[in-house]
């Protein structure tokens, strides 16, 4: 007869505590990104046009009570431009993401499922897009496609897709190694029904958290394609237009035009490594029970 120690009750009470701990804080950072991140997004609905209008009674006061993050050289208040930048931005990253996680996992499951010539092909092609500079490639795509927001649309939704397809590469073949896999294999089910039926229930985890941390490099090349011209249109108030125009007032003293939309965006792209990060901590079987 085997005798359990009197400690051991007590050592797996107080690790399933610190495990209901760290999945509660890893809840917890989830629901709060996710919170901060839509109401960015819900934020144009809300204040409406409220502060866009010119006041030139109002131009160029710093940061107050009245106007957090100041007003520009129109009398504008940056909180609400601010806001609605981040928001269009936050939108365009999102058709984006989800166009490059498409063609991303599709093609990383082509790869993995079928194999031979296709995996070569495919993994050429993902080497040559890693091979380029990155931010050339987007410009040269985006002054193709003819710039504005289609042409930010397509140029970060054809260079973002190139690591999730490896990550779903390497999960396809591992699982096309398994026993299950193999037994389909030699019961004649076609490629189409074994990554139908084995592959993407799979995948789905991997191409969610994939989808998610795409979002911070399609909002940053977003600002970054409309902050040298070639994004979007000039007289919307996307947040890279925001950064250009503030770059002419900085030297005059005028810090918080380019500060205070700069933290903004830094915050954004922050939830969304933290959003992923968590998630993925969550959906793993070795992290999520320890």
């Amino acid at each position: 007869m085997t005798l359990i120690p009197p400690q051991a009750p007590l050592r797996r009470s107080r690790l399933q505590r610190l495990t209901l701990s760290r999945r509660q804080q890893t809840l917890w950072v989830i629901g709060l990104c996710s919170l901060f991140l839509l109401g960015i997004i819900l934020s144009t609905w809300i204040i409406g046009d409220t502060g866009l209008n010119p006041i030139l009674a109002q131009r160029n006061q710093s940061p107050s009570l009245d106007h957090p993050f100041g007003t520009d050289w129109l009398g504008r208040d940056m909180l609400s431009r601010s806001l609605h930048g981040m928001s269009l931005s936050l939108r365009v990253g999102l058709l984006a993401a989800t166009i490059s996680a498409f063609i991303g996992s599709s093609l990383g499951l082509a790869a993995g499922t079928l194999g031979g010539w296709v995996d070569a092909v495919i993994t050429w092609i993902v080497d040559v897009f890693f091979s380029l500079p990155h931010l050339v490639l987007l410009i040269l795509i985006a002054f193709a496609v003819g710039g504005g927001t289609t042409g930010v649309v397509v140029a970060v939704a054809l260079t973002h897709w190139t690591s999730l397809a490896r990550v779903i590469r390497a999960e396809v073949l591992q699982v096309n190694s398994s026993d299950y896999v193999q037994l389909s294999h030699r019961l004649g089910r076609s490629p189409l029904w074994i990554a139908r039926h084995h592959m993407i229930p799979h995948i789905i985890p991997q191409l969610l958290v994939g989808l998610i941390l795409l979002f911070p490099h399609a909002i940053l090349h977003e600002a970054a394609l409309s902050f040298i011209g070639i994004g979007l249109s000039p007289h919307i108030p996307a947040i890279g237009i925001i950064l250009a125009e503030s770059m002419r007032h900085l030297s005059t003293g005028y810090w918080w035009l380019g500060v205070m939309p700069g933290v903004l965006l830094l915050l954004a792209v922050k939830a969304f490594d933290w959003l992923g990060e968590n998630l993925r901590d969550l959906l793993d079987p070795k992290t999520s029970q320890g």
